[in-house]
């Protein structure tokens, strides 16, 4: 709680210094929500549109699975007073073992797709702070905030020092989308 307070402290502090310091325009500070920048890019945009294409077939065959477990979970539920003890411990086992290799699948495909994700996250971040450098020095802000996170620092900010479309912009100019896919195995 004090470590939260205190760095709520710091970033009010480092705003008036450097208002103070910098003039009180208020333009050498600037916010961006670089997860919104990231996803409003094209080429965020049609990473999201590779990841779907790969990963929806595997979303809709875990989803499969999950209701033949429900519907066999329903049989049993049904039958529990009408079966014999052999097969509603057949049906039982059968559940189960459905259940874990369900489980085993979905733990799989959500570290590749975690992986796939952190990679291409990992990359996209290196041409955003890219572009993030370059509006910045350019405009001549000395300090850029990220307000992403509900964690941030940031209570309170105008439109008019959030520079989010302007990096998306240089963004897209900087790095123009391949017609190739952007995932790489």
């Amino acid at each position: 709680m004090t470590t939260k307070i205190c760095s709520h402290m710091a970033a009010i502090l480092c705003f008036l210094v450097g208002s103070v310091a910098f003039g009180q325009n208020g333009n050498t500070i600037a916010i961006i929500s670089i997860q919104e920048a990231m996803l409003r890019t094209q080429e965020g945009q049609k990473l999201g549109k590779e990841l779907e294409e790969k990963y929806g077939p595997t979303q809709r065959r875990l989803q499969n699975q999950s209701r033949e477990i429900q519907n066999l979970r329903d049989q049993l539920s049904r039958g529990e007073n009408t079966m014999s003890d052999s097969a509603r411990r057949t049906l039982t086992r059968e559940i189960q073992s459905k259940e874990r290799s369900m489980q085993r699948n979905m733990e799989d495909a959500r570290q590749e797709f975690n992986e796939m994700q952190q990679k291409a996250t990992d990359q996209m971040m290196q041409k955003m702070m890219a572009a993030i450098d370059k509006h910045a020095r350019e405009n001549g802000f000395s300090v850029v905030l990220d307000i992403s996170s509900q964690q941030s620092p940031v209570l309170y900010a105008t439109n008019e020092i959030n520079i989010t479309n302007d990096v998306i912009v240089i963004y897209d100019q900087d790095n123009p989308v391949a017609t190739g896919s952007l995932l790489s195995e």
